[in-house]
């Protein structure tokens, strides 16, 4: 790379809907590099936010991955045509695909990784336990042989010893893995997780691990070059985790001496010699929480979506490092006492990264789909001054849609400071300051995460949500403060005072301000909490208005308000709550508020703040006046299974005529990669599938999947 600055060199950014902001694809940050970014798109990132950041963007097919950015040949021939000399693979996808780095180099592009060698050594989880017994690392008893049938499994698993955790050798993400706590579930979850393992990355090979009761998950970044040199830029704890799936990642890891750090660290090095790597790889170990005892347990042969936490306690930036690996050049640091000297310092502190996603956390924690309506990141207190650092990766911006085609994640969020005390203040900070709109995400689940007694106090394991996830979600379930809907009902009146009209603007007529003549105008609103774990029946919520601009008595039940409010063009809401008889202010605060209009003509508004209440976010929703029985002879109540999101069916259970159980699997889901169970409500015969639903079809949010005859309860009540 060095030696074609020159010339102009480009590398090509696949896009993996993982979230880079200002990293690869931006010019500004190739610059020092003297290297332009060529983008990758398919039918669904066309107008994305990395295709806007690079020099030039090439199309490469449809949305389904497989027909785009897991086509090597399409991305291989983008590299041709623009005269890239790289790839980068980004940290999805084609990032582990031996096939592709061997394909890239014999079209004479290098790729920016490691060598084809390493990537199907540490692919298969197998081979690698092997490779790392032989190099003396310690790891996790289980088996690796070459023998699939599910009988030697099952034989294997009793040797073991339930509980077993079942693993795609080349798998990643959670996916294609099972836990398994008594034998008579076995084989079910390992057809589940062969079957995931074949849709995920082509290969239904599996092995089996003992399971270790509460580890912690340490990981340790490690770098090597082609001249043998290999550093360890030290650890991060990653123990906070849902269904295999990191949430929260933290360095360095809260309890772990130096003593612990060294061996670990001389193991993670020991392992990346033993297959020559080069590049950036993470190899991950599992702590026994009570024996101190640690395991290997896989090796990630690319970057890590939690980098960034490395790069803020190191002050190193670990995309330069690897392309300039990639062209030959030695490791910026070869000397690992210097880096242990650099994390030394005080101004190493400690970082924190929160994964932002789309998602339900009180449905399940289903991904979202939709249309990111409003979006206001956190501010950097560094800028102003501030002791905190607060930085934001992420590929969406307000106006940007999320799909069912990939993984739902909005952003990265990472707070750095120099302890952490400081570094926690900073990111529930942060995280309250993060709003989102037009689609439910996890924020305020992460902000009540970082906020839990135990994480404060650190060294928390795997188990973590196991343990405290319903405690986490309880706040979450319980009903909105009065309050609340009061502040979201007089929200909802000003955004729409606020809204164009086509009147004349000069006729006081026209004007939604509230006040006439011999009295307020009043209205009563509904508002059904859709925020909460269920739907409710809603609330009657009166807005009377008063004389003086954004005045109004609210009146929720037998509590009242008199409440002003000043609305700016951004949704920020200045709120006062008067004195009944002298109308002086008593309380002063301030709330973000958004409005949506959905499809069908319902309203929802969100309120932001914990002035309210002890959400992140308060959303109620405004049904749309409708008259006679809505839906028209469709399946209503417990009668209808619905899709709980948009995805593909790729299972189908049950046909027109069957008995089912309350909880039985009608049909399996895919979408964003994974496989998500739809059961019915409750026991009957399935009057009808739905028209168009078949294995393959693609289905909407709340689409008619199957109907069940009406029970008699549904039939008297209609």
């Amino acid at each position: 790379i060095e030696e074609e600055r020159a010339h102009g060199e480009a590398i090509v950014q696949s896009s993996n809907r993982k979230p880079r902001r200002n990293r690869v694809p931006s010019d500004t940050n190739l610059q020092p590099t003297g290297l332009e970014s060529v983008a990758v798109f398919s039918d669904a990132d066309e107008n994305s936010m990395h295709v806007n950041m690079a020099t030039e963007a090439h199309w490469v097919g449809p949305a389904p991955a497989a027909q785009s950015y897991l086509d090597c040949a399409r991305i291989l021939r983008v590299a041709k045509d623009s005269g890239a000399d790289g790839v980068h693979p980004g940290y999805g996808f084609l990032s582990e695909n031996e096939g592709f780095a061997e394909a890239c180099g014999s079209a004479g592009v290098t790729f920016i990784g490691p060598p084809v060698s390493a990537i199907k050594a540490m692919g298969s989880k197998a081979t690698s336990k092997r490779i790392m017994i032989d190099a003396g690392v310690p790891v996790t008893p289980g088996y690796h042989g070459e023998d699939q049938s599910p009988s030697r499994l099952l034989e294997e698993a009793r040797r073991v010893g339930f509980p077993v955790l079942i693993k795609a050798t080349l798998g990643g993400g959670g996916k294609g893995m099972r836990l398994v706590q008594e034998e008579a579930a076995f084989l079910d979850a390992l057809d589940a997780c062969k079957r995931e393992a074949l849709k995920s990355f082509g290969d239904d090979e599996v092995l089996l691990e003992r399971f270790v009761v509460q580890p912690r998950h340490v990981e340790f970044q490690v770098f090597g070059d082609v001249f043998g040199n290999v550093v360890h830029l030290a650890e991060r704890d990653c123990s906070v985790q849902r269904r295999h799936q990191k949430v929260l990642e933290e360095s360095p890891a809260p309890g772990l001496d130096w003593g612990k750090r060294n061996a670990m660290g001389k193991a993670a090095t020991d392992a990346a010699r033993a297959v020559g790597y080069v590049g950036a790889g993470t190899v991950e170990f599992l702590v026994d929480s009570s024996s101190g005892e640690y395991f290997f347990c896989e090796m990630n042969t690319r970057l890590q979506v939690e980098h960034p936490v490395t790069e803020m306690v190191t002050g190193l930036d670990l995309v330069e490092w690897q392309l300039l690996v990639a062209g030959g050049a030695p490791l910026p640091i070869l000397d690992q006492q210097e880096v242990d000297d650099r994390l030394r310092r005080p101004q190493a502190g400690h970082a924190i990264e929160a994964r932002v996603y789309a998602e339900t956390p009180l449905g399940g924690f289903l991904p979202a789909t939709g249309t990111i309506t409003r979006l206001r990141e956190p501010p950097n207190p560094r800028q102003g001054g501030g002791a905190a650092t607060v930085r934001v990766d992420t590929g969406v911006r307000q106006g940007d849609d999320v799909t069912m085609f990939y993984d739902p994640m909005v952003s990265k969020l990472i707070v750095h400071a120099l302890d952490r005390p400081a570094a926690l203040k900073a990111m529930a900070k942060a995280l309250s300051q993060y709003h989102v709109s037009g689609l439910p995400t996890n924020l305020g689940f992460l902000k009540r995460c970082v906020e839990h007694q135990a994480f404060q106090k650190g060294g928390v394991t795997t188990a973590f949500l196991d343990d405290f996830g319903e405690a986490i979600l309880a706040a979450e379930r319980a009903p909105p403060p009065m309050l609340a809907r009061a502040v979201a009902a007089l929200a909802l009146t000003l955004h729409k005072s606020a809204a164009p009209t086509k009147a004349d603007p000069a006729d006081p007529f026209a004007c939604g301000e509230g006040w006439r003549l011999f009295g307020g105008a009043s209205a009563e609103i509904d508002l059904v909490d859709v925020s909460g774990a269920e739907a409710e029946e809603g609330g009657k919520v009166r807005v009377e208005r008063l004389r003086g601009k954004g005045t109004a008595r609210v009146s929720v039940g037998d509590d009242a308000w008199i409440l002003k409010g000043d609305l700016d063009s951004q949704g920020q809401l200045k709120v006062s709550v008067l004195d009944e008889s002298t109308l002086e202010p008593r309380r002063r605060f301030v709330v973000d508020t958004a409005t949506l209009v959905e499809k069908g003509g319902s309203e929802t508004v969100q309120v932001w703040g914990g002035a309210v209440g002890p959400r992140q976010c308060y959303a109620f929703k405004v049904p749309p006046k409708t008259s006679g029985s809505g839906e028209g002879g469709a399946a209503v109540g417990a009668s209808a299974v619905r899709a709980p999101m948009p995805g593909k069916v790729i299972r189908l259970m049950v046909a027109a005529g069957d008995q089912v159980e309350a909880g039985q699997p009608v049909l399996i889901l895919e979408a964003m990669k994974m496989e998500h169970v739809v059961v019915a409500g409750r026991s009957g015969v399935v009057e009808e599938v739905a028209q168009g639903v078949a294995e393959g079809s693609i289905v909407g949010d709340g689409d008619l999947l199957v109907s069940l005859e009406q029970a008699k309860e549904e039939i008297i009540a209609a």
